[in-house]
């Protein structure tokens, strides 16, 4: 391919990252359900990763301080373009709430006092936790699929941790991190192999 065609392939991926990650921005309206919004535009639609890359990306974005949202439109914009891959990502995924929010916030009187408004917002409610449960069970699936009891194990320590703990989540990423290496570095000497 000549460096003109590359070119042209690359501006055509910088626009679709941006013109997904906005549309996406712009449709869903939390870092969870924006995840399930693009594994379908990235994974499902586009092909441009498998489920086991879009696995990963998830668990680095959650593992990163920030949202959500922004931390997945980094990774994914990298691998699928590079730095201008995250630039355009992060803008298209960036704009969609700095717009709403300054429309808001200018006509914020008139929003709280709107009974319409009220009921749209509880029934996005309902929505989102449709997708949030679809982001759930893929990542449920993703972990558990070699059928191994080791990651079943660390989920329901780790679930216990979030709903009988006041403690923070940054233990239990460190824990969850430090169990990982534990597990690859048990199985490796136990059987001189790769433990994925």
């Amino acid at each position: 391919m000549s460096e003109a065609q590359d070119k042209r392939v690359l501006v055509k991926r910088l626009l679709a990252l941006f013109l997904s990650t906005f549309a996406i921005s712009l449709t869903t309206n939390t870092g969870y359900a924006i995840l399930a919004a693009m594994k379908e535009s990235f994974v499902s639609r586009r092909g441009w990763f498998t489920e086991e890359e879009m696995a990963d990306y998830v668990a680095l974005a959650q593992s990163a301080p920030g949202p959500m949202a922004i931390n997945a439109s980094v990774v994914i914009g990298q691998q699928a373009a590079g730095t201008l891959g995250s630039c355009a990502a992060v803008l298209g995924c960036a704009l969609p709430p700095f717009l709403v929010m300054v429309a808001v916030s200018y006509f914020y009187q008139a929003f709280i006092d709107n009974w319409f408004m009220a009921a749209f917002m509880r029934g996005m409610q309902v929505g989102v936790v449709a997708m949030l449960l679809d982001v759930v069970i893929t990542l449920f699936c993703n972990v558990t699929r070699k059928g191994l009891a080791y990651p079943c194990l660390v989920m329901v320590i780790a679930l216990a941790y979030v709903r009988l703990t006041g403690w923070s989540i940054l233990w239990l990423a460190i824990g969850c991190a430090l169990a990982g290496v534990a597990r690859v570095r048990f199985f490796s000497r136990k059987t001189g192999g790769d433990a994925s």
